[in-house]
């Protein structure tokens, strides 16, 4: 068992330092080639493979580097761990590679960035943290013209030491937790038969949307005149395949997708509108059509549309039509996409005739003739003052648009107009918080619709939580006026009572609005109409939601069935809160669990620390402050939404999502023992935990769980302490000290003892059953609740740790999972700002080789007595004698220092390095913290000075 702080570098910077360093002495090599060196430039083992990270598809290419997967043009500096750090002066780029088949790779290159620093335009230059290059004081310039050197070189501003960061800095949070506020990007693609290629022509048409959020591409595909599509393939400007997506054979008209981790390169592609897609059938008739993915100003109002074919087979024609409703009149803008209907053999095509019509039932109701042509096939118009009639045939699917050239052998197509079709959701959350008159009742309602093409609306809604009964369930729009409600849809007769699982009144109403009017339904897909719920207290409504559109995002939680709700009156004890959400659950085959959560109704205060917890419910008894260990966390995640997948999942848990004892809920700064919680029920037959792929180690370090034990023995990394096996990460009280904490890193035990916090109270004793001394209640007049205390200090930080708030001013060792306590930081609530800031224990310099920490819990080394002698170089080649170190090419003596030596960047005199019993073990020189605010770090220095 090892206590208290390791010291020196653990065995995974060891191991991430070999890889690094590896790479680095072969700088200029691929990153496969790099990582097969048989003699490594140190002693470390670099990877075998690359190790892609969570959420990159195996058919992304990129480089592997230093136990991080890095897309095609990313740019880093490499972090060789602790305590080398951050190496600034040196850049790495991940460079696309073809081949001799044609498949893409990457190549991690390496070079020294220093020599291309340009010369400050001032006497005393200084080098800033995290800058290699030097610069004038109080001035920008010089590192404006520094960046500009690196041309697309990304230069991450990486902190001295991340534990001057404060915690409630979410920079670290996962690109996959997106928000509403996340900017988002639309293309279409008309797909068609290639017309150019030497195969024939074939009548399938396709109509493609894709939604870019970050690096992710969702897409939604709808096809004709063609069997269901085995594989869609991406293709970059050169034509070659940049990503495939195999194609579920369901009975479904729709393909829905998701691109991740998009590499540079192709998303500068995607930009210029040069990448295409393919979608090929593998059946008997093997049909391939494709299409230039582009933006459209159509596509931010689109709300109607349809995909155009030919009668004739093996046409190659085809069209799309993009439709939207005015506001305010009833005149429908559509615009056209046309492929394979304008034929002409000139170099400058003339302009060819053409007419528009839309027709019911083969009869014209209205005709538009114009020219167009063959390179500018695009047709913009407006059908205005559409009558009732017109209208109704609309909403229901009944009116067809058909294209036609004028002229000896016309060329036709033609396809029925529909609401907007995708693979995202509709759905609504209803709280009180976003009610017309807002309040805060624990309350929650819940809902999702699906439009067909007869513009038939169904839908599921749900409540949960109210104090009273519902006599009122409407579909709404915006009100008019203030508190004057504009009711488009009443389905309170579809409603019917049920007693709510966790206490509160609330019931479902499951039914269809079959009479949607045209104008309703562009408001529902433009996501302007309401869902209310009223009650007998709260008549005029006590929840309400906005319907809105979710981003589909490839998870495999079924978006069919209603949602979970999630209410403050479920959290135990209930929670009087505005807020209320949903959760979609679900367990694949290969016992992962997919989750997708929206909330909504929290105010401005709330939604600044959103965590998501997976409790099994037999815990609820001992959810208290020490009752951690039957906690998993899922996210942390901003503004509205998160979603992921868990693959590490324990049988116990399992288990509580099969017989319904498991729930979800979500924390904020304000509620961190819980905001809303909902009751989780998914059956599955996982009865010996997850299995399939292997989860990246880094992925799911900061969580704990409980696993089965026969499976925990089997885990390499598990660890064998008081005759019991621990997986790796997880947390417990020892049975020797219930006063301690440890934790299992990989084989190694660490046990800390529990940090008492500070009391403020005159009078304390220390109870027979409690670690920590108490406030003492019988001499002091009265002793102030948790509660109290939050609302006497509302400006109180919550620290994602311990998961507490503190009071303003308090300082405390932070308890930082899976580690324990970290006696080596003091962390201070800023009650101004609500920020959390810790900072490092100075220890003073050290001059002997082998330090060491008297006991446990001291947070600093000292000197022993008398250091251990040198021995005799004969003495290091005995068999029995002490074992020696090899570190790069030379070897050491034991207790002999040195400073290491790194490719690329040369000696580094702020590091030793010594030799402990074979073991090679180094340390960055212990800096002095500094108080003043300029801070600089000169030539030579190891350590930064005041200004």
């Amino acid at each position: 068992m090892t206590t208290g702080m390791l010291a020196g570098p653990g065995m995974e910077t060891i191991r991430l330092l070999g890889t690094v360093l590896c790479v680095l002495s072969g700088a200029w090599l691929p990153s496969g080639q790099a990582s097969r060196m048989k003699s490594p430039a140190l002693p470390i083992q670099s990877e075998r493979e690359p190790l892609p990270s969570k959420g990159v598809s195996v058919h992304s290419p990129g480089c592997s580097f230093g136990g991080r997967f890095y897309s095609l043009e990313d740019t880093w500096h490499p972090d060789l761990g602790d305590p080398f750090g951050v190496m600034h002066c040196v850049m790495c780029y991940c460079e696309p590679q073809r081949s001799r088949r044609g498949k893409v790779f990457g190549k991690v290159s390496c070079k020294n960035i220093k020599q291309d620093c340009p010369e400050p335009n001032c006497d005393e230059p200084v080098l800033l943290p995290g800058q290699c290059c030097k610069t004038c004081p109080k001035g920008n310039m010089d590192r404006k013209a520094t960046e500009s050197l690196f041309d697309g070189f990304e230069f991450f501003q990486d902190k001295e030491d991340d534990l001057h960061k404060s915690y409630n800095d979410r920079s670290y949070l996962s690109s996959e937790h997106m928000s509403t506020s996340d900017s988002k990007t639309d293309f279409v693609a008309l797909l068609t038969s290639v017309m150019d290629s030497w195969l024939p022509s074939y009548s399938g048409v396709a109509r493609a949307r894709f939604t870019l959020t970050k690096t992710t591409l969702a897409f939604s595909i709808t096809y004709q005149k063609m069997s269901r599509p085995s594989v869609v393939v991406f293709l970059d400007s050169e034509g070659n395949t940049a990503f495939e997506f195999r194609v579920p054979q369901t009975d479904t008209e729709m393909i829905c997708g998701v691109w991740r981790n998009l590499p540079k390169s192709h998303m500068r592609q995607l930009q210029e509108e040069q990448l295409r897609v393919s979608i090929v059938t593998m059946d008997s008739r093997r049909q391939e059509i494709q299409g230039k993915l582009i933006k459209h100003r159509a596509l931010f109002a689109e709300t109607f549309s349809a995909t155009l074919t030919a009668e004739e087979e093996h046409s190659g024609m085809g069209g799309i039509a993009m439709l939207t409703l005015s506001d305010t009149e009833n005149n429908l803008h559509f615009i056209l996409l046309m492929q394979g209907v304008l034929l002409t053999t000139e170099s400058k095509p003339p302009l060819v005739p053409i007419r528009v019509m839309l027709q019911y039932r083969q009869h014209t109701l209205r005709e538009i003739h114009a020219n167009v042509t063959a390179h500018d096939p695009d047709f913009a118009e407006v059908l205005v003052d559409l009558n009732s009639r017109e209208l109704f045939w609309l909403s229901r699917g009944q009116l067809q648009i058909v294209v036609e050239t004028e002229g000896h052998n016309p060329r036709r197509i033609s396809g029925y107009i529909t609401g907007k079709k995708s693979c995202d959701t509709l759905q609504s959350v209803m709280s009180s918080g976003d009610a017309l008159t807002p309040g805060k009742t624990g309350a929650v309602g819940s809902a999702i619709f699906h439009l067909h093409d007869n513009g038939t609306l169904d839908f599921q809604i749900q409540v949960a939580g109210v104090s009273s009964d519902v006599v009122g369930v409407t579909i709404e729009m915006k009100p008019r006026r203030r508190n004057k409600r504009s009711v488009l849809y009443d389905v309170t007769s579809d409603f019917m009572p049920v007693a709510a699982a966790g206490g509160g009144r609330g019931g479902r109403a499951l039914s269809s609005c079959g009479r949607m009017e045209a104008r309703h339904v562009h408001m529902l897909l433009q996501n302007e109409l309401f869902v209310n719920v009223a009650t007998v207290e709260q008549p005029e409504g006590e929840l309400r939601g906005q319907i809105r559109t979710l981003l589909y995002n490839g998870l495999e939680a079924k978006r069919q069935d209603l949602p979970f709700p999630l209410a403050g009156q479920f959290v135990s004890p209930a929670v009087q809160t505005s807020a209320g959400g949903h959760v979609w659950v679900s367990v694949d085959p290969r016992c992962h669990l997919h989750y997708e959560i929206v909330i909504s109704g929290l105010s401005k205060s709330d939604d600044v620390a959103v965590n998501a917890h997976l409790h099994g419910l037999a815990e609820i008894g001992e959810m208290d402050e020490s009752a951690t260990n039957h906690k998993r966390l899922l996210t942390g995640f901003y503004g509205e939404q998160a979603q992921g997948v868990l693959k590490d999942l324990s049988v116990e848990l399992l288990r509580h999502l099969n017989k319904g004892t498991a729930f979800i809920q979500v924390s904020t700064k304000m509620n961190p023992r819980g905001e809303i919680r909902g009751r989780i029920h998914v059956p599955n037959t996982c009865e010996f935990g997850s299995r399939g792929d292997v989860v990246e180690e880094a992925e799911f370090d900061d969580l704990v769980f409980v696993q089965d034990p026969e499976e925990v023995k089997k885990d390499p990394h598990a660890c064998f302490f008081e005759s019991e096996h621990h997986t790796h990460g997880s947390r417990w009280t020892p049975h020797y000290n219930p006063c301690f904490t440890c934790t299992c890193q990989k084989k190694t035990v660490i046990c800390d003892p529990i940090i008492c916090p500070t009391l403020t109270c005159p009078h304390t004793y220390q109870p027979e059953n409690k670690c920590c001394p108490v406030c003492d209640e019988r001499k002091a007049p009265k002793e102030i609740s948790s509660t109290e205390k939050l609302e006497e200090h509302p400006e109180g930080c919550y620290f994602e740790g311990d998961q507490k708030m503190h009071a303003p001013g308090t300082k405390w060792h932070p308890f930082v999972p899976p580690f324990g306590y970290i006696k080596c930081a003091v962390c201070t609530c800023k009650g101004s700002t609500g920020e959390v800031q810790c900072e490092k224990v100075t220890c003073p310099p050290l001059t002997c080789i082998r330090p060491i920490r008297r006991n446990p819990s001291d947070c600093c080394k000292e000197c022993p007595v008398e250091d251990t002698p040198l021995l005799e170089e004969g003495e290091m080649m005995q068999a029995d004698g002490t074992r020696h170190c090899k570190f790069g090419k030379n070897y050491y003596q034991n207790s002999e220092n040195w400073h290491p030596l790194v490719p690329l960047v040369g000696e580094m005199k702020c590091i030793t390095c010594w030799c402990d019993h074979g073991v090679t073990k180094c340390q960055r020189k212990q800096c002095p913290l500094l108080s003043c605010s300029n801070i600089t770090r000169r030539e030579g220095k190891c350590c930064p000075e005041c200004a």
